[in-house]
């Protein structure tokens, strides 16, 4: 590839795919507009080879505190911009419209948003195959009495413990007992369980008989025929959950000593904000690209 900085090169390439840098008749940094029909491409290039893991049509590299690639898009009139779009096509076995990845040793992240509104939107499920870190979270639906006017929201149950929940009703037997069985997995994946019962339509002293063993456990005390709502919760056991516990209290970096995730709600300015100073770099950058 052509080292002089000064001249602008494209790549060509011959049917066998011997390919060789030419002048480009352009100076860089080079500026230029053009005006197009609506998803018609201003600028294309196309990396035709097939063969196998081929390279990028397209690459970006800045060296120091810079970026390699900077999309803008300016939503005027009412419109939608879109900074950077990706798509992934074509009929192979998996395709990503954008991939992020950061080698950072000291801290990489491989995307990171910030917006006015959100941070980020989904339209569809998402995968997380680590842990996810939040300030809150729950659902949001469209209201069951009122769906074309109302949403409806529920928070997250809480736990410091990595905990499930398992509940039910069961209806006690001649003897005033029942056994309640529980999925094949269930002592696979929980241990250090906690019971509650509860008697539906009356009452009787009913308690745990038989603690789980076999994923089952035993209720007796109670009438015949009485119905008994049970609740069980468990800590996970699995692989995962034993490697990826989750720090109830831990001391916060250097970095973020007398910082806060959320300075508004202890009515301190934005600026201890932990990340603050990311996003004030970032919209810098953005601004400073933008007026040029």
């Amino acid at each position: 590839m052509p080292t002089d900085a000064s001249d602008g090169f494209v790549l060509t390439s011959d049917p066998v795919g011997s390919a060789s840098w030419q002048p480009a008749g352009l100076s860089l940094p080079y500026s230029g507009s053009v005006s197009s029909a609506h998803l018609v491409p201003a600028f294309t290039v196309t990396n035709t080879y097939s063969s196998g893991p081929g390279g990028g049509a397209i690459q970006g590299v800045a060296q120091g505190d810079g970026v390699g690639v900077y999309g803008l898009g300016v939503g005027e009139g009412g419109g939608t911009g879109i900074g950077v779009y990706g798509k992934a096509d074509g009929d192979g076995m998996m395709g990503w419209g954008v991939v992020g990845r950061s080698d950072v040793v000291g801290g990489g992240v491989g995307v990171y948003g910030f917006g006015s509104m959100l941070a980020g939107s989904f339209d569809g499920d998402v995968d997380v195959l680590g842990t996810l870190w939040k300030g809150g979270g729950g659902f949001k639906i469209d209201h069951p009495l009122d769906p074309e006017n109302q949403h409806l929201y529920h928070s997250f149950v809480e736990s410091p413990d990595m905990m499930n929940v398992y509940n039910g009703n069961v209806v006690l037997d001649d003897a005033g007992e029942a056994l309640v069985e529980l999925p094949d997995w269930f002592e696979a994946l929980n241990r250090d369980f906690r019971y509650q019962l509860t008697c539906i339509g009356g009452f009787a002293p009913i308690y745990i008989a038989e603690k789980i063993s076999g994923n089952a456990f035993t209720i007796a005390g109670g009438e015949p025929g009485m119905e008994v709502s049970w609740q069980v919760t468990g800590v996970r056991q699995d692989a995962f959950a034993e490697n990826h516990r989750i720090p109830v209290e831990e001391d916060k970096p250097d970095d973020q000593r007398g910082k806060y995730l959320h300075p508004e709600d202890h009515g301190k300015p934005e600026t201890l904000g932990v990340g603050y100073e990311t996003r004030r770099r970032l919209s810098e950058m953005s601004g400073s690209w933008r007026d040029e």
